[in-house]
């Protein structure tokens, strides 16, 4: 049986826990706020008072915090109970530059860390569903690559470069906040015009957004502007959608629309409207 912990039991933290316990493994849990820690008791696992004892004789240490400063608090906290082979496995979501120092100072001195995003919420946590990305030296990975692919259904190793996770779990995110965005947008044209929310949703699924992406996406990324639908054409559109929506508030199309006019005034209006990427991929 395996001796692990986890430091965080928010959400996803606890169905991390809760599923690893499930799985066989002996699993202690530290949370700042105890009374989240102490409602995984019912599923088999042991709370800590502290970080270092929560730790202590464990062989994998997995942290699912809030941000940089926490995880580097909390760490702190645990070195006294930290093993001398224990692998710290950080799924926080964190800055890409504050991770690569962090990585290099944990190195520097003696600890061994992996960082391991994921895209999955707590529902796919406990089914080990979702996506998990890894940074860090390979020599560690190989040590806990069996593991963690029973956490996840998806396993994704990006080699020694320590933020490369980081950077994708943002470029993820960043997807995910801008999309829902948005959906709310859509709805709300939808509320304006007198259609229902389920019918408007529904009208996306006449085109294929995946291949908007990989398409459009993969143009963007080579800094191919030719034009399918040209930016001036597309502003047109954003102008009606946002007088649709008429004195509703709107999440993105306003931005959009002001970077459009940007573009535009800058001599780009006969561009494919995915020319919002030019300063991305200009050198």
């Amino acid at each position: 049986m395996t001796k692990i912990a986890f430091l965080g039991t928010g959400l996803l933290g606890a169905a991390f826990a809760e599923a690893a316990a499930a799985r066989g493994d002996s699993v202690t849990v530290w949370n700042r706020s105890s009374d989240k820690a102490r409602a995984l008791v019912a599923f088999g696992v042991s709370v800590a008072e502290t970080p270092a004892q929560a730790v202590r004789d464990c062989l994998r240490v997995h942290l699912v915090l809030k941000d940089d400063d926490v995880v580097e608090e909390v760490v702190a906290a645990a070195r006294p109970g930290l093993a001398a082979n224990a692998i710290i496995i950080d799924h926080t979501t964190t800055s890409p530059k504050r991770t690569a120092a962090r990585a290099a100072q944990f190195a520097a001195q003696g600890l061994k860390y992996l960082h391991c995003p994921v895209f999955m919420g707590p529902p796919a946590a406990r089914k080990a569903m979702g996506s998990m990305m890894v940074s860090g030296p390979q020599a560690l990975f190989d040590e806990v690559k069996a593991e963690l692919a029973k956490m996840t259904g998806r396993l994704e190793y990006y080699g020694a470069r320590s933020d490369l996770a980081a950077v994708k779990k943002l470029c993820g995110n960043a997807a995910i906040i801008g999309v829902s965005a948005l959906l709310a947008d859509i709805l709300t044209i939808a509320q304006a015009s007198g259609v229902s929310g389920e019918d408007a949703i529904s009208a996306l699924g006449l085109f294929d957004i995946n291949g908007t992406i990989s398409g459009r996406g993969m143009n963007m990324a080579k800094g191919n502007f030719a034009p399918t639908f040209e930016l001036a054409m597309a502003r047109k559109d954003v102008r009606l959608m946002t007088e649709t929506a008429g004195a509703r508030p709107l999440a993105a199309l306003p931005a959009i629309g002001a970077r459009m006019d940007q573009l535009i005034a800058a001599g780009h209006g006969a561009q494919d409207c995915s020319v919002f990427g030019i300063d991305a991929v200009q050198h």
